[in-house]
C-alpha cells in the first residue's frame, strides 16, 4: 500500500546499518526521531467539502489527504506533523478525455480550479491546493494508464497520460519495445507528469530526454482542445508541442501523449569505475561526452558522495577490501566514483564501454575488473530504492533535500562550490551542521547537471525544522541564479522555483508565458500558483 506521508509503498524500507548511523552522527551530531501524527487524526479534520455534488467526484476524507501534498520537504513537514492546511475539496478519476472534458466544464461553470495529479511524486509543490481561492478539485489521471495504440513500424506508442513508469514499460515490453525514460521517482511518476515537467531520466544519454521522447497527443483545456500530431519534423512555425512540454498543468490536462519508443535492447551493462580525484573524473566524462560515445548513463560522485555511498552501503569487509586496493594504486581519501552504463545492440555496447575504458584510464580512472561490474549491477538493483532513504533517515531524526540545475562546462566547478558553501553558510546561523555531496547526473556536449543533496537534523519544532529547510533552500536557489543555472534541470518549478524563474526567463519571455496560459486558461483555473504567481496569470479586464 502506498505510503500516505512519505515516499513509495509501506511494504518496502531502506534500513542502514550502525555504521551508518555512526557516519551521519558524527557529522551533524546524534538525530532526535520525531512523532508522526496518525492518519486517521488528519483525516477528522478535514474540513466540508465545498463542492457541490457530482457523480464522478468523491469528497471523502481519506481521498482528500492523499491528494493534498506530493513530495518536498514542505509537504513531508505539513504530512508528518497534521499542518496540512490546505486539502482538495474534491477527487475525481476520469477514465478519458471526454471525462475530462466534463469535469472541465463543471469547473468553469461552478468557479471551480483544478490540479491534476499524477503519481503526486512531485518535489516544488505541483500538486497542492492553495490555501484561499475557490473550491479546489484534484483530478487524478490514475485510471488513463492504456496503451492505447502502437505503431510499431514508425516505433511510436500512444499511451492514456496517466500511465506509470511500470505499467508504461510492461505494456511496451510485451510487445518488445522500451520508452527507456527512467527517471528515480521511475515506480510512481507518471507519462503525463514526466511530460509536463519536462523530466529526465537516468539513461537519457541513450534513449533522450522527455522533450525528445514526446511527439504529440491531446491536451483538454478550458479553451478547447489542442491536438498534436505526431510528426516526424516540422518547419511550420513555432513548436506548439514545447508550449505543453513544461506547462505543468497551467495549460489544462494532458489526457493522452503519444512517445518514440525503440526495440528492447540487446544488452545492458552498468560499472563503477574510481578517480583519485574529481577534477580527473570530469575531464574524462567531459571527454566522453564530448566524442559521443554511444552511451547510456554518466554519473560521477564529487569525494564527498562517494565516501557516503560507500559508508551507507554496509558490507564493510568488501567495501575495506576494495578501498585497500584503491589505496595502493593512488586513489585515497579525495576518490570519485563513476557509474557509467552502456545500452542497446551487444556489438554497440561493447564497443561503448571499450571507448569509454580508453578515455577513463588516460585520464587516471580505475575499472576494478569484475568488482566494477558488481558496483554498476548494485547501482543498477538499488536505483529506484534510494529515495525510500528519505524514510530512514526520518525516522532517525534527519531530514534530506535536493536541488539540481545546469551550467556549461566551464562552470560547473563554481557551481559546486557556491551551491555547498551556500548551503553550509545557511544552517550555520542556526547553529547546525549540515553534511552536503553533490554528482554530475547528467552530461552533455556542452556542459553538465549538477544535482546536491543535503542533510540536515530536524528540531524538536516542526516551524523551526521549516525555517532550517527555508535557509538552505533560498541560499541554494540563490547560488544557482548567480551562477548563471537553470532553476530547474530535471525537478520543474512548482511553487518552490517560482520566485527564481524571472531570472532565467526575463521579462519579455515571462510576459509571453503569461498570454499563452491566458489563452488556454482565460479564468485561471488550472494549477493556480505553480509555475507563475496566480496574481501574473488572472484574466485581463
Amino acid at each position: 500500500m502506498r505510503r500516505w506521508n512519505g515516499w513509495g509503498d509501506s511494504s518496502t524500507e531502506y534500513p542502514l546499518g550502525d555504521a551508518a548511523a555512526q557516519f551521519l552522527a558524527a557529522r551533524l551530531g546524534p538525530g532526535a526521531p520525531p512523532g508522526d501524527v496518525r492518519f486517521e487524526a488528519v483525516a477528522a479534520h478535514v474540513p466540508d467539502a465545498r463542492l457541490p455534488i457530482h457523480p464522478a467526484i468523491r469528497t471523502d476524507a481519506a481521498e482528500r489527504v492523499r491528494h493534498a501534498r506530493g513530495q518536498s520537504f514542505p509537504d513531508w513537514l505539513a504530512l508528518r506533523y497534521g499542518r496540512i492546511g490546505a486539502f482538495p475539496d474534491g477527487v475525481a478519476y476520469p477514465e478519458s478525455g471526454d471525462d475530462v472534458r466534463a469535469l472541465l466544464n463543471f469547473a468553469q461553470d461552478q468557479g471551480v480550479a483544478l490540479i491534476p495529479y499524477g503519481g503526486g511524486t512531485s518535489v516544488v509543490g505541483h500538486v497542492n491546493p492553495p490555501r484561499d481561492g475557490p473550491p479546489v478539485l484534484t483530478v487524478d489521471l490514475g485510471r488513463m494508464n492504456r496503451l492505447l495504440h502502437l505503431d510499431a513500424q514508425s516505433g511510436l506508442a500512444t499511451f492514456g497520460a496517466g500511465v506509470p513508469g511500470p505499467h508504461l514499460e510492461a505494456q511496451l515490453r510485451a510487445q518488445g519495445f522500451t520508452l527507456g525514460h527512467y527517471p528515480q521517482s521511475f515506480e510512481l511518476s507518471t507519462l503525463g507528469g514526466w511530460i509536463v515537467t519536462r523530466s529526465s531520466g537516468q539513461q537519457s544519454m541513450h534513449y533522450g530526454r522527455i522533450e525528445r521522447l514526446f511527439v504529440g497527443g491531446r491536451l483538454e483545456s478550458p479553451a478547447g482542445t489542442l491536438v498534436l500530431p505526431s510528426f516526424p519534423a516540422s518547419a511550420a512555425g513555432p513548436d506548439v508541442r514545447e508550449m505543453v512540454l513544461g506547462s505543468e498543468g497551467r495549460m489544462g490536462i494532458l489526457t493522452e501523449a503519444t512517445v518514440r519508443v525503440v526495440p528492447l535492447p540487446e544488452r545492458e551493462s552498468f560499472r563503477g569505475v574510481f578517480f583519485p580525484d574529481f577534477a580527473s573524473g570530469m575531464a574524462a566524462v567531459r571527454e566522453m561526452a564530448q566524442a559521443s560515445l554511444p552511451l547510456s548513463m554518466l554519473r560521477l560522485s564529487t569525494a564527498r558522495e562517494t565516501e557516503t555511498t560507500l559508508a551507507l552501503a554496509g558490507h564493510t569487509t568488501v567495501i575495506g577490501g576494495m578501498e585497500r586496493i584503491l589505496a595502493v594504486r593512488g586513489h585515497g581519501g579525495g576518490k570519485c566514483l563513476l557509474i557509467l552504463g552502456a545500452t542497446g545492440r551487444s556489438v554497440v555496447a561493447r564497443a561503448a564501454l571499450r571507448q569509454a575504458r580508453e578515455i577513463y584510464e588516460a585520464h587516471k580512472g580505475t575499472g576494478l575488473g569484475p568488482a566494477g561490474v558488481v558496483l554498476g549491477q548494485q547501482w543498477s538493483h538499488s536505483r529506484f530504492r534510494t529515495p525510500y532513504l528519505r524514510n530512514t533517515l526520518w525516522q532517525m531524526g534527519y531530514g534530506v533535500d535536493t536541488l539540481e540545475t545546469a551550467v556549461p562546462w566551464s562552470g560547473v566547478t563554481g557551481m559546486i562550490a557556491a551551491i555547498e558553501s551556500g548551503l553550509e553558510r545557511a544552517l550555520s546561523a542556526f547553529g547546525e551542521r549540515i553534511h552536503v555531496f553533490t554528482h554530475l547526473s547528467h552530461v552533455y556536449p556542452h556542459g553538465s547537471s549538477v544535482y546536491t543533496t543535503v542533510v540536515f537534523r530536524l528540531a524538536p519544532d516542526p516551524d523551526e525544522t521549516l525555517a532550517r529547510w527555508t535557509a538552505l533552500k533560498r541560499a541554494g536557489s540563490e547560488a544557482v541564479v548567480a551562477q548563471g543555472g537553470t532553476i530547474s534541470h530535471q525537478h520543474g518549478v512548482g511553487v518552490d522555483h517560482a520566485p527564481y524563474l524571472a531570472a532565467e526567463k526575463g521579462a519579455l519571455g515571462m510576459g509571453a508565458l503569461r498570454e499563452v496560459l491566458r489563452c488556454f486558461d482565460p479564468l485561471g483555473l488550472m494549477n493556480p500558483g505553480k509555475l507563475i504567481a496566480v496574481a501574473d496569470t488572472e484574466p485581463t479586464p
